[in-house]
């Protein structure tokens, strides 16, 4: 039985929330070069204000094939785990796939939504470079949530971290931070309060030409395009 919409006035059918986890080392040191480990995906129903479904699977690094200490700290993500993982563009893949089964982009209008800039115009940009595959196009634009939120709500930009988003909404996170399922989750938990207090989440960011760019608001309405596969590089 179909559940009756709450919210009938939404931009687009879906949301995807993707928080990706990375390589890292401790300091960050500028030369370091992040690879992606974890790709989570959350799709949360903007009509019912449901998540509806998940997807994780974790990656093997090559440039950086043994983690940090420091990465299997933050991120919960052990050197066995990785071991074990597909490669980059196997996962992409598999990405793709579910998206489609979900009929995103033909049935369903969709877009992206990241917790900042970072994971579409540094993570998987560089990523993308380093597998050897063009960007895809699905996620050349998406949802700033850290914009959106402090638009929405009135407050400085220092006010937008994970954390600080739940607990000025009156809510805790639940799972381990750091894992990007569980940051994806929580992620997904303020775009639902956000849409059920009238805020239009609605593009705000998109790559082009590989630069990061802000999208007006004003700019036409347009849902992600169907995902494929991106074709590699020459």
């Amino acid at each position: 039985m179909q559940k009756e919409p709450i919210n009938r006035d939404s931009c687009y059918d879906y949301i995807c929330v993707v928080d990706f986890e990375a390589t890292c080392e401790e300091g960050n040191p500028p030369e370091f070069v992040h690879e992606i480990i974890e790709f989570p995906v959350v799709l949360l129903n903007t009509h019912t204000l449901e998540i509806e479904d998940t997807f994780q699977q974790y990656v093997k690094p090559e440039i950086n094939p043994k983690l940090s200490d420091f990465c299997i700290s933050l991120t919960g993500i052990t050197q066995d785990v990785v071991d074990k993982a597909e490669t980059f563009t196997q996962v992409l893949q598999n990405v793709i796939e579910w998206m489609r089964q979900r009929e995103l982009g033909t049935k369903y209008s969709y877009s992206m939504l990241t917790d900042g800039s970072w994971d579409m115009s540094k993570f998987l940009n560089t990523q993308c470079r380093i597998s050897r595959i063009k960007y895809p196009s699905f996620a050349k634009r998406w949802i700033n949530i850290r914009k959106s939120y402090g638009n929405f709500y009135k407050v400085p930009r220092n006010q937008t971290k994970l954390t600080m988003m739940l607990e000025n909404l009156g809510m805790n996170y639940d799972g381990r931070p750091h894992s990007g399922l569980d940051d994806s989750k929580n992620i997904a938990r303020i775009a639902i309060r956000m849409l059920q207090d009238g805020c239009e989440l609605r593009v705000n960011e998109r790559m082009h030409a590989g630069q990061l760019m802000t999208v007006s608001s004003l700019a036409p309405l347009e849902g992600a395009p169907a995902p494929q596969m991106p074709r590699y590089r020459n």
